[in-house]
């Protein structure tokens, strides 16, 4: 239990405030088409540093770090397991988009990572790219879909998640190890977020 009032962020370290929330039935809404030229790939056998690569294009300015902190044993055994959907939106077959959905456990789809590269934002891609993610989540029989955002993430995500249909379950505050100091990332990412050495 977090007493009220201000907490002292070690050194070295970042805080985020992550929200979580579910769906327990698809939404009624119909999906967004995609322009012309865009088109959803999945890879069901990709390696590692072009995941990581994929990984950091989309998440650097948010201080993406999770999957970065995983060694490539582990990082494949997530991203080749048949229950684990790995999904590129493309744009004349170039990766502009990641969406990826856990089915590892049982009765539930996770929206596990969601998100363009710099360029791609707000082009209207996002309602078209969550159909696609719903579509999937809800594609086995499962009690309920969800995700979390952090206080990290771009300011529209927790409403756009919001009016695709999922609700606010939990909040928690995360403290780990700032990845622009570990050499995870580079110093200038997440300008919006301060290094605290």
């Amino acid at each position: 239990m977090i007493n009220p009032g201000f907490h002292q962020i070690p050194r070295g370290m970042v805080a985020t405030i992550v929200t979580y929330l579910e769906m327990t039935s698809p939404p009624q809404a119909a999906d967004a088409p995609l322009p012309a030229g865009y088109a959803f790939h999945r890879h069901t056998h990709a390696a590692p540093d072009w995941y990581r690569g994929m990984f950091r294009a989309v998440g650097e300015d948010w201080l993406w770090l999770s999957r970065l902190k995983m060694d490539d044993d582990a990082l494949t055994a997530v991203l080749h397991h048949p229950d684990y959907e790995l999904w590129t939106l493309q744009h004349h077959g170039a990766d502009v988009g990641l969406v990826e959905i856990d089915h590892r456990t049982a009765d539930t789809s996770e929206l596990a990572f969601f998100g363009l590269i710099p360029a791609a934002v707000g082009k209207g891609l996002g309602r078209a790219m969550m159909g696609h993610a719903l579509s999937r989540g809800f594609s086995r029989p499962i009690q309920r879909m969800h995700l979390h955002t952090c206080t990290f993430d771009s300011p529209q995500a927790l409403g756009f998640y919001r009016r695709s249909g999922f609700k606010i379950i939990l909040q928690k505050v995360e403290v780990a190890e700032d990845p622009r100091l570990a050499g995870q990332l580079p110093i200038t990412a997440a300008a919006h977020i301060p290094v605290l050495k």
